[in-house]
């Protein structure tokens, strides 16, 4: 049996939107860390310093799974420009993230609201439209399952549900 649901990743207009709405920097670190780096809600929200090489800018993620337990399948993930000062900033000022997985959720809920997105907003969503968007961008379908942290590449191809407009647009480019 196949997968049959999809979550709908932002559309880039409803991503700007959203970035838009940021108010504060722990809004603009929640929202940008999201769709920079296509992180679970669970694995931003257990964030510590130890997960963070500052000198290589990249941060080490211990995902869900793993050949030997919970946790223990880990993946490299580079701090793009936007998110780099950030995470430098507070990080700079505490330890962890500060912030359970819910609380998470619910500013997520309240931040779509803000910028007037009608359908539902989760981190989730933000991961698929992390990877809609690296694969508009011309990353690799094995780097991108890499980045999210996927076993098998079938796991990946869920969350690859472009748009129509988006094939039609790709396909005029290198056709």
């Amino acid at each position: 049996m196949t997968y049959q649901y999809k979550r709908e990743p932002l559309t880039g207009d409803e991503a700007t939107r959203l970035a838009n709405a940021c108010e504060t920097a722990e809004e603009k670190l929640v929202v940008w860390t999201l769709l920079d780096t296509g992180l679970r809600v669970a694995e931003l929200a257990g964030l510590t310093t130890n997960h963070i090489d500052w000198q290589q800018q990249r941060l080490m993620i211990y995902g869900k799974g793993g050949p030997y337990g919970t946790k223990s399948k880990r993946r490299v993930i580079p701090l793009t420009s936007r998110i780099r000062p950030l995470i430098e900033h507070h990080f700079a000022l505490h330890q962890t993230f500060g912030m359970t997985p819910r609380t998470i959720q619910r500013l997520m809920k309240r931040m779509a609201n803000r910028a007037g997105i009608s359908r539902p907003v989760t981190p989730h969503v933000l991961r698929h439209t992390f990877s809609v968007t690296a694969v508009q961008k011309g990353i690799s379908l094995p780097a991108l399952q890499r980045l999210l942290g996927h076993d098998r590449l079938a796991t990946t191809e869920i969350y690859l549900n472009l748009s129509p407009e988006h094939v039609i647009q790709e396909f005029r480019e290198k056709w």
